[in-house]
């Protein structure tokens, strides 16, 4: 078991006069290499939960466990955790910081201590992963690509450190028909190819069951579905 959810529930401002519960009772267990969709209408739960996973958020309670690691025990490594659990946010082309998109892809091997020539080996790799030329990408600034060439760099970036898990949140939103199909036709083939496990976030729920091979439903901060989607569907 790679992720493990014990009753994990989540209140925003606790205490306080506007709290709101978020999670309730969640209970989830997600295998090594899974390809799962999260899917849900919005306001749901599901960006909240899936930044749960790698300690971004802290529950209010409940447990979540990584490799069997409980994230709430006193001295663990969230930074080791976030290396196995890579998550890309909605809208990533608008994190993107650097120069150059080698300079974009190496940023987390560098911040890992690697040395340059395995940092430009990971930069070659996580570009081919995300269907990229290095050699017409390398040296272009991330700011003159389209929307979708944008997102594709963004996911590189993640991929470069080399998780196990990747989590993508709404990674088709604001894009065309086409670029919406091509992105995932890479997180599928990334999946397919590598073995990486991934959760994808959506509330296009047609296409994201098209995709995945598990799918979870969420309405009001909990699961209600979990299965495989023809099942859920029929």
């Amino acid at each position: 078991m790679f992720v493990h959810l014990e009753n994990l529930c989540f209140t925003y401002s606790l205490g306080m006069p506007f709290e709101t519960e978020v999670l309730k009772n969640i209970n989830l267990e997600i295998d090594k290499g899974e390809f799962i969709g999260l899917i849900g209408h919005t306001g749901c739960g599901k960006t909240t939960l899936i930044q749960h996973f790698n300690g971004l958020l802290t529950p209010t309670s409940g447990k979540i466990y990584v490799e069997g690691v409980d994230l709430d025990k006193k001295g663990v490594n969230l930074k080791l955790i976030r290396q196995k659990i890579g998550l890309v946010f909605q809208y990533p082309e608008n994190q993107l910081f650097e120069e150059t998109i080698y300079q974009e892809v190496a940023f987390g091997p560098i911040k890992l201590g690697l040395p340059e020539g395995k940092i430009e080996k990971r930069v070659r790799e996580a570009l081919k992963m995300v269907d990229l030329d290095y050699n017409l990408y390398a040296e272009r600034s991330p700011f003159s690509l389209s929307g979708g060439e944008m997102r594709r760099v963004a996911l590189a970036s993640i991929l470069s450190i080399r998780p196990k898990m990747l989590i993508l949140d709404e990674p088709t939103a604001n894009l065309d028909p086409r670029g919406r199909d091509d992105i995932l036709s890479e997180i599928k083939k990334i999946h397919n190819n590598f073995g990486m496990g991934v959760v994808l976030v959506s509330h296009n729920m047609e296409k994201v069951a098209e995709t995945v091979n598990r799918l979870l439903v969420m309405h009001r901060g909990k699961i209600i579905m979990d299965g495989a989607p023809r099942g859920i569907f029929e």
